[in-house]
Parts: structure tokens; sequence; C-alpha cells
């Protein structure tokens, strides 16, 4: 029973001193965490985006938030002056665009005429050079015949009045004798027959540049007909542009804001975080220094000092403490031990003494 006691008593304050201290730092714990959770909330206060109210010649923002500061909506309001420029504006354009898709209706004849060139081009791109040359001497030659066949009547006509009808002189040089006046009309149609064939080579060229610039005309015309479209809606456009431009810089106010409530959130943020990161030095600066317990650690000390255990011991045993260091009782190493300062103040006394 003696040595139960002493025991008893030892292992109670260690328990007891290990519960204080554990209590110490699970409250130094969650008074770190809380502090961490505001520096973080004072951080992301900084950094929310608040957009500036701006209001200029042409137009006004306006942003709207929730009772916890957060953007839910923003806005503009284009100035009187801009909105009745838009209002004359809108009936313009709206005229513009009708006149614009007429323009396929109007601009039809264009297209028309596009394809009948076309198929004119082909019908003269369908011969060759050398066949329409061949077609020419035809029909220049048709239409020689007539008059060659009236010279050489003629010329009958006058050898038989005339009684030179049989005459026939030599021409030297290897050449049969003819009549003088036969062969210089012979000759002369011959020299023409070389003539209309120097024609029909340059004819058969002119022909195929001819079809080919049929189709060109005809792509000309075809093109006229898209740019004629293309203009009609270009007084549409330009209205609509300056209806656009006019939105603009009634909007510029909007863009003004967000651009400074955007600045105004990136300092924020810097500042937000200088906050936070001092606040989280300081909440575990803090949480050391919480998480200790003097009493805790003082009561959790003596249950394990053997010379407390030692003089507790002999107390219970009917022995008395030799504080000269005979016996078995505190010797005077353990007056030279470490002490103990009641908390609270008070004199310092040895550990083996503390609550004796």
């Amino acid at each position: 029973m003696p040595y139960i006691v002493p025991a008893a008593i030892i292992g109670g304050s260690s328990l007891l001193g290990g519960y204080m201290q554990g209590n110490a730092a699970k409250s130094a714990a969650n008074t770190s965490a809380q502090a961490q959770l505001q520096a973080a909330q004072i951080a992301a206060d900084a950094a929310k985006f608040r957009p500036v109210g701006i209001t200029t010649r042409y137009g006004t923002s306006n942003f709207q938030t929730d009772a916890n500061g957060n953007l839910i909506g923003a806005g503009y309001n284009v100035s009187p002056e801009l909105q009745n420029y838009q209002n004359q504006l809108q009936g313009l354009t709206e005229q513009q665009l009708q006149q614009g898709l007429n323009a396929p209706q109007q601009y039809a004849p264009l297209q028309t005429a596009a394809g009948g060139l076309f198929n004119l081009g082909q019908g003269y791109l369908s011969q060759s050079p050398e066949q329409a040359a061949q077609k020419y001497i035809q029909n220049q030659q048709a239409l020689l015949a007539p008059g060659r066949e009236q010279s050489w009547a003629n010329l009958a006509n006058q050898l038989s009045n005339s009684g030179r009808t049989g005459l026939s002189v030599a021409q030297g040089g290897g050449l049969m004798s003819a009549n003088p006046e036969a062969a210089a009309l012979a000759n002369a149609q011959a020299m023409q027959d070389l003539q209309l064939a120097a024609n029909a080579t340059q004819a058969g060229q002119q022909q195929t540049a001819f079809g080919a610039g049929l189709f060109n005309t005809g792509a000309g015309l075809l093109g006229g007909y898209q740019q004629g479209q293309v203009g009609a809606l270009s007084p549409f456009q330009t209205s609509l542009g300056l209806g656009g431009t006019i939105e603009q810089m009634g909007q510029s106010p909007l863009d003004i804001g967000a651009q400074l409530g955007g600045r105004a959130a990136t300092a924020g943020a810097q500042a937000g975080n200088m906050l936070l990161q001092g606040g989280l030095s300081a909440a575990k600066t803090a949480q050391s220094a919480n998480a200790f317990s003097p009493v805790g650690n003082a009561i959790q000390g003596i249950g394990t000092n053997p010379y407390f255990a030692n003089a507790l011991g002999n107390w219970f045993s009917g022995g008395t403490p030799n504080l000269n260091g005979a016996g078995g009782g505190i010797t005077s190493a353990a007056m030279q031990a470490p002490t103990y300062v009641p908390y609270g103040g008070g004199q310092a006394l040895p550990l083996g003494y503390a609550n004796l």
C-alpha cells in the first residue's frame, strides 16, 4: 500500500500535465487556424474585382453588386445625343439594306449578257486558226467568182470583136505561148489568190482572238454583276459601321471602369498577399507560444522527476528525508537539482520539494 499511493500520485501528475499540455496545443492550433483563415479572407477581399463607375460625354457605365460586394451585372447607357444619331442611322440602314437586296434583280441583265457572250465566243473558238483561214479563203473566192467570170467573158468578147481570139505569143523561158491579155488577166487573179492566202492566215488568228475577247467581255459583265451587288450593299455597310462606332463610343465608360477595376484588383491582390503572408507568419509564431502550458508542463515534470518520486516514497514508508545526504532521503545532489518556481510567483524550490 505505501508503494501504490506514490505511484498513483506520480502517474496522475503525468497524465494531468499531459492533458493540460494537449489542451494548450489544441487551443493554440485552433487559434492559429482562425487567424490564418481571417488573414486569407482579408487577402481575398483586397483582391476582389471592384469596377469603377465612369461617365463620359458619350455614355455612362453601371455595375451591380450583391450584398457581399460581388459583381452580378454590368451595363452602360449611351448619351442622348448619340442615341439620336443611332435612331437616324437605323432608319437609313433599313432603306439601304432593301436596296442591296434588290441588286440581284437589277443587275440580272448583265448576267444574261455575259452568258450570251460566252456562247458566242465558244462558237468562234470551235474552229482552229487554220480552219478559220480556209473558210476565209473560200468565202473570199466565192465573193470574187462572179467578177472573175465577168472579166473573162469581157476579155473573150473583146478578142472576138478584134479578131484576136486565136492570137498566141511566145512568152519565153520555157513557158508556153499564150494570148497576152488572157495571160495578164490570169496572172492578176493568181496574185489576188496569193494575197487572199496571206490575209486568210491573219483572219484565222483574228477570229481566235475575237472569240477569246468575247469571253473576256462576258467575264467583265459577270464581274460587273457581282460588283454591282456588293456596291449596292456598301451604303448599308457604311451606315451599319457608323452605328457600331457610336455604340463603341457609348461603351467606352464600361471598358474604362472595368480596366480600372482590374488594376485595382491587381494592386489589391499584391497587398492582400503581403497581408496573408504576414498573418500566416504571425499565426505560426503565436501558435508556438500558445501551445506551451506552464502549469501542465510543471505538473508533468513533477510526475517524471526521480527525486520527487524518491522523496514521496520515503514519506509514505515512514522515513525522513535526509537533507545532509546520509541515508536514502534527498541527497545534497537533489538540493542542486533544477528548481521549480510555482505558477504565479513565489520562492524557487528544488523540484524534489515542489509539492511537499
